[in-house]
């Protein structure tokens, strides 16, 4: 058995499934890490994947958010009003202040998990997938600085600045394209690791959901001035459906296991700090609720040691 946890985008909600694994951490006395073959993460996750394949505990990646959280989304609302017409609402550099002092200088080579962590090619369209060398031909990621991996997959667009690697490639937030990573993950591991599909368990964590509503728009031909406000929830709740579907054909319904809380709209934000407290309580709920069903399935033994194809030169 192959065991997959994958974690959705959402700024500041990361609290949620942060706080989740903590609760699991707590219930199982081990890190949430060493139970699974492969990890995705995507923005937010993409952080909290990257702190799980370097050896950080889900109690200490949760503390990094709720320290970090509000410098990084901190300034003049009035001030990021006015410039999320023209710029980025945020700067970007709390937030690598904040990575770099949790991660320093340190590589996705290091990492002890498999990981994958997507981001947008703003230069050709593509998509850009940080990857740990767990295949042959993955021989270039695992030298990237985390911070650098970290941010590329964070460059939510109006929120901040598209990050350059340091080829120069503009890069931006993964959400784009994945921000529910569960059917890239069974991809990548049906696709480039081998794995059988009957042996995979997936274990899909998001940062709460709201319920789309489109309004009138449903029955009137609106044009941009309408769309324009409501087109970014549309296809974001039409990925992340899309991601789950493919998964779970892909690895079988019964073995794809999602945990994503349904709130009422407007009831939590990207960037709103002041609910980092909420967000904690409810993941430590939600996995209280889970652990009978999860433990038996993902957390009775550890997964297999890692051994990348392609190693740094000082490990």
């Amino acid at each position: 058995m192959k065991k997959i946890l994958t974690i959705d985008g959402g700024g500041i909600k990361g609290v949620f499934p942060a706080s989740f694994l903590v609760t699991i951490e707590d219930s199982i006395g081990n890190s949430v890490a060493n139970y699974f073959d492969l990890i995705v993460g995507t923005s937010t996750g993409g952080i909290i994947a990257l702190g799980l394949g370097l050896g950080f505990s889900a109690k200490e990646i949760l503390a990094f958010y709720e320290k970090s959280g509000p410098a990084i989304f901190a300034g003049n609302r009035l001030l990021r009003l006015l410039r999320s017409f023209g710029f980025s609402k945020y700067s970007q550099k709390p937030l690598r202040e904040a990575l770099t002092s949790i991660f320093g200088e340190r590589k996705l080579g290091e990492s002890t998990r498999r990981l994958v962590v997507p981001s947008l090619n703003l230069e050709t369209g593509e998509v850009h997938i940080y990857k740990t060398s767990h295949n042959p031909r993955l021989e270039r990621d695992y030298k990237e600085p985390i911070v650098d991996v970290a941010l590329a997959t964070a460059a939510a667009p109006t929120y901040f600045p598209t990050h350059r690697s340091a080829a120069g490639t503009p890069l931006v937030d993964g959400g784009l394209w994945a921000n529910n990573p569960v059917g890239l993950a069974v991809v990548e591991a049906i696709g480039v690791l081998d794995w059988p599909m009957d042996s995979l368990k997936v274990l899909s964590i998001g940062c709460t959901s709201e319920p789309l509503n489109v309004g009138l728009g449903r029955r009137f031909a609106f044009g941009l001035g309408y769309w324009g406000l409501k087109i970014v929830n549309v296809f974001m709740t039409a990925q992340s459906s899309s991601s789950l579907g493919t998964a779970q054909i892909l690895a079988g319904h019964e073995n794809v296991f999602r945990i994503d809380l349904p709130v009422p709209k407007g009831r939590f934000g990207l960037d709103v700090i002041k609910e980092i407290p909420s967000l904690k309580g409810l993941g430590a709920t939600e996995a209280r609720k889970a652990i009978p069903q999860l433990r038996p399935i993902f957390f009775n033994a550890p997964a297999e040691e890692f051994t990348p194809y392609h190693k740094l030169e000082n490990n």
